[in-house]
């Protein structure tokens, strides 16, 4: 029985002490924000601006480790992929294989990640949506 206090007691000091670890949680300045549709618009807004734009909207608990850690490796990692609010940036070339990758994370429904949506559902693509965005998509790659 004190061994198993002593444990739950490391275990909780533990926890406490890696609150201390710094997380940057930030927004960057939007530098050029994608044109699209209303319509679009709203299903990015929704689905995938969180992870892939400088507008993430970090919920109470992305404040506290390690599920912190978690969320800022997440949206860094969004981010460097493909970054809706830096879209006007990017090349041609670029923003072409961006769509295309856009077009196959729906399509083999990667996108947005299940754990995201676990915690966010209303971020979950319907069919329709789905149709929406390939349609965007086609068009935009003169298809």
């Amino acid at each position: 029985m004190r061994t198993t206090k002593i444990i739950l007691i490391i275990f909780f000091l533990a926890i406490l002490g890696i609150q201390f670890v710094p997380v940057k949680l930030d927004n960057p300045p939007i530098k050029g924000q994608i044109q699209a549709p209303a319509n679009i618009q709203k299903i990015l807004k929704r689905s995938c601006y969180d992870c892939h734009s400088n507008t993430t909207n970090y919920p109470w608990y992305s404040r506290v480790a390690p599920v912190s850690w978690l969320i800022e490796s997440d949206v860094q990692n969004g981010r460097k992929h493909l970054n809706f609010s830096e879209w006007s940036l990017y090349e041609p070339r670029t923003k072409r294989k961006k769509l295309d990758e856009i077009k196959e994370e729906i399509r083999d429904d990667k996108m947005p990640m299940e754990i995201y949506t676990y915690l966010h559902p209303s971020a979950q693509l319907s069919v329709d949506d789905k149709i929406q965005i390939n349609r965007w998509v086609d068009q935009q790659l003169g298809r």
